[in-house]
């Protein structure tokens, strides 16, 4: 009578939607508990591959329903739009997808204000400019609608004329035109139209699974690092990618929680603004971009790309209560002739090992290494960990000791079967 959560360990893009579908071949079900269409999901599967932004990865498996929590701000067309992808890819998913009836709804001025307000700000946040901020500030400030009220002509009327004249002022003030009413409504009660086999208060079904022992996935988009409470303020999403935020974004409560699994990459990658400690000079970060394929799934922004930040880490599996790892792209390493672990900061001539609340004492992190030899080998066929070669296995092991958590699966390369099991 427990879910499991997979959980991104690091700044996101760590490999959680391979580690997800894996997971799903054995789940009845796998519900996406934050975030919008900004993640950008990527799963390879015989030999094809599927970049999910709303529904979760589990989709691929015929028997696995795939819910959006209500913890999710949810854009209508990219999900309609992804619906028909996945069709047309000879995917069934009438039956199989639901979408919370208490999900928040990404508007119009939402991605307008999005893109406004990180083009005045002084400090950059790197936003996919897709409403996600400002629908969770909405949903913070009781002004939000949500799913139920696309279904509901009146309410979603009510709704939009109380919200739309202060967006308009803010969109007229900074050079937009504003936004018409009528237009909003009809274009949104149509998509409430077209979205209505899918809508419920998935509250019920999905704890009616956990109570009747189905095994049931939580899977969360970016990372531990861009949580809104424990990541690199104000260089962060607007949700809670932590565990914790897996009940408040399921209805799941915490004591219907077993195994979290937190999925790291064998180096370290973010996208948009904000401290790195370990970030690598340029034609190093080059090198490991391109090895690595770190180009954004949703935008094509390119990652900056370090070596594995052990203090982030722990400070990672603290915050969110880790019973396993997942390690990925370790197989991205192969070419290189040394791999490093930092294993702490030095920050004003003093070395700590704890992860700091202050971005700026971040910003002046210089990392303290650890040198391990590389293995010099492609490790991409290797099916069991013993497969591995010996720098590769003492490397996994390293890991392990600095985080303070197993690492009980290893991934080594992009296809399903490239998973290793401790």
């Amino acid at each position: 009578m427990s879910a499991s959560i997979v959980v991104g360990g690091q700044w996101g893009d760590e490999g959680k939607a391979k580690i997800v579908d894996y997971l799903a071949s054995q789940m009845d079900m796998v519900v996406r508990y934050q975030g919008g269409a900004n993640a950008g999901h990527t799963v390879v599967a015989n030999g094809e591959k599927f970049v999910f932004h709303l529904i979760p990865s589990g989709i691929l498996y015929p028997k696995t329903e795939c819910i959006i929590g209500n913890g999710v701000v949810f854009e209508p067309d990219a999900f309609l739009k992804e619906i028909e992808m996945i069709e047309s890819r000879g995917i069934a998913t009438k039956g199989r997808v639901f979408i919370s009836s208490r999900a928040h709804v990404i508007m119009p001025y939402h991605k307008l204000l999005d893109g406004i307000q990180e083009k005045a700000s002084n400090e950059r946040i790197g936003t996919t400019k897709r409403g996600i901020g400002p629908a969770y500030a909405d949903k913070a400030a009781r002004t939000g609608v949500r799913i139920i009220d696309l279904i509901n002509e009146n309410a979603l009327r009510e709704k939009i004329n109380m919200i739309l004249p202060e967006k308009n002022l803010l969109l007229t003030h900074y050079g937009d035109k504003p936004l018409k009413a009528d237009d909003i409504i009809a274009a949104y009660v149509a998509y409430g139209q077209q979205l209505k086999p899918y809508i419920e208060d998935v509250l019920f079904r999905i704890n009616a699974a956990v109570r009747g022992n189905k095994r049931v996935l939580l899977e969360g988009a970016q990372g531990t690092s861009l949580d809104i409470d424990f990541g690199t303020y104000p260089y962060v999403t607007s949700s809670n990618p932590i565990s914790a935020g897996a009940c408040t974004g399921s209805g799941v409560p915490p004591n219907g929680i077993g195994e979290i699994v937190g999925a790291f990459k064998a180096y370290i990658t973010r996208v948009g603004g904000g401290p790195m400690p370990t970030r690598l000079a340029k034609d190093e970060e080059a090198a490991l971009r391109e090895a690595g394929d770190e180009f954004g799934a949703t935008t094509g922004r390119p990652r900056g790309c370090g070596w594995f930040d052990g203090v982030q880490a722990r400070f990672s599996a603290i915050v969110n209560g880790f019973t396993t790892i997942a390690l990925t792209k370790i197989d991205v390493l192969s070419d290189f002739d040394r791999v490093r672990i930092c294993t702490g900061y030095r920050v004003g001539g003093k070395v700590i090992d704890n992860f700091p609340v202050d971005s700026e004492d971040l910003y002046r992190a210089e990392p303290v290494y650890e040198d391990m030899p590389g293995w010099k080998t492609d490790i991409t066929k290797a099916r069991s960990f013993n497969d591995l070669p010996p720098h590769a296995r003492e490397y996994v092991r390293r890991l392990e000791a600095v985080i303070g958590v197993k690492i009980g699966i290893v991934s080594v390369g992009p296809d399903r079967e490239a998973i290793l099991l401790r």
